[in-house]
């Protein structure tokens, strides 16, 4: 797309705007860019006041389908089986995704304002007006995992200590924090802090969706498809897809975006260490009793003792129940040495089996998750705690009982 203008709305949008915006024409088609602050009344007051001025036939919003889905549904995770979040491996991205929305649940207790009120205020009015909605942005789990997989290994446990330290600890939204939502939105916000100084992080969270947006557009709004397109995003994202309107886009932007949408794999050492090290276990195992029994089965006890203690703990300050506690104790030994299956899936089995959520865990759960409490008192977010715990604990259990095989062998010499 080219042929971008920075020109103003025409005189009969004068005074329609509050916050940042930018028009750009193309092919007979105008992109009016109106970045919003994500919490801000304004905001809202202005993107009602421009669908009802009934100069846009379309518009565009800076969501995902899943996004989408959540705002028009808030109670959309007490529709879905638990288990199969399980079974699928989600369950660490809905731990993420509830613990983003306490964040947006305190800041909007906070400062009066709910997070996204302009993205609510563009669903109505679009609804209202029988207008196209454009879905623009990229699927936050994509988002996520691309973050994942671009920062170095290293850094990814300050990311993940960094997320649960900025929505689950403090009760006290800081200004500061509040004063960042009005140029992203709540994950942007969340990562800022990081994004500022790292380039790995900055790319999947900000540029790449800049020019995945505009992308996005040239799928569903192509030049001539619309006459006025209203796009509602981030002040944040206005000048990097501004950027992007200015250079040519290819002639088929599906294939740049769904590689946009592609997560990397790991690498293949990655993939390979679960196998490696119940190999390099095994091996151990055998060494030891090809010494002599009674070393092998020492070896055995201990795999087992520490293994499972490790992961019934972990279990323990999830708070799950006694039975959980127990079966993850003796499952944690052997899924350590299955890679297809892993501890975290067996305790969360056995905790919904002995602690099945109610409708009351499901209506209360956005509320209880606000504070560090609620996620241990409702069984929703405690079975995700389980899952995760537990997880954390069979892999602390298999290195350190791995190391401790490796110097019984060593110790024992021959």
């Amino acid at each position: 797309m080219t042929d971008s203008q920075d020109s103003v709305t025409d005189p009969r949008q004068e005074g329609a705007f509050s916050g940042p915006h930018r028009v750009v024409e193309v092919g007979g088609s105008r992109y009016t860019l109106l970045g919003t602050a994500h919490v801000s009344a304004e905001s809202a007051e202005d993107v009602r006041r421009m669908i009802r001025s009934g100069e846009f036939d379309a518009v565009a919003i800076e969501l995902c389908d899943a996004r989408h889905h959540n705002l028009s549904n808030p109670d959309a995770l007490a529709q879905q089986d638990l288990f199969e979040i399980f079974r699928q491996g989600k369950a660490g991205m809905v731990a993420a995704n509830l613990a983003l929305g306490a964040f947006q649940q305190r800041v909007a207790e906070q400062s009066g304002i709910e997070p996204g009120a302009e993205m609510r205020a563009a669903l109505e009015e679009a609804r209202a007006h029988e207008l196209p909605l454009l879905l623009i942005d990229r699927d936050v789990g994509v988002t996520l995992k691309r973050i994942y997989r671009n920062v170095p290994w290293w850094q990814r446990m300050s990311l993940f200590t960094g997320l649960l330290g900025s929505v689950m600890s403090r009760q006290e939204i800081k200004p500061e924090e509040i004063e960042r939502l009005k140029e992203g939105d709540v994950l942007e916000s969340t990562f800022s802090e990081f994004a500022a100084e790292s380039e790995a992080l900055y790319v999947p969270l900000i540029s790449e969706r800049d020019r995945y947006m505009v992308l996005r557009l040239a799928e569903q709004a192509p030049p001539g498809r619309y006459r006025n397109v209203l796009v509602v995003i981030g002040a944040g994202h206005m000048k990097g897809m501004v950027e992007h309107f200015d250079a040519p886009l290819p002639a088929e932007p599906e294939v740049e975006r769904r590689a946009l949408e592609a997560t990397p794999p790991p690498s293949k050492l990655w993939r390979a260490l679960p196998w490696l090290i119940t190999a390099l276990v095994l091996t151990g195992f055998a060494i030891g009793f090809s010494r002599n029994t009674e070393l092998g089965w020492q070896l055995v006890a201990e795999w087992f003792l520490i293994n499972g203690v490790l992961s019934g703990l972990a279990t323990l300050i999830a708070l799950a129940h006694p039975v959980t506690v127990v079966a993850t104790m003796f499952a944690a030994p052997l899924t350590s040495l299955n890679p297809t299956i892993g501890a975290g899936f067996v305790a969360a089995g056995v905790e919904l089996w002995m602690r099945k959520p109610k409708v009351q865990d499901f209506s209360m759960l956005r509320h209880d998750v606000t504070e560090l409490k609620g996620w241990w008192r409702n069984r929703v977010s405690r079975t995700l705690l389980v899952f995760l715990f537990a997880t954390l604990g069979s892999a602390a259990g298999t290195w350190v009982a791995g190391f401790r095989i490796a110097g019984a062998l060593l110790g024992s010499g021959g």
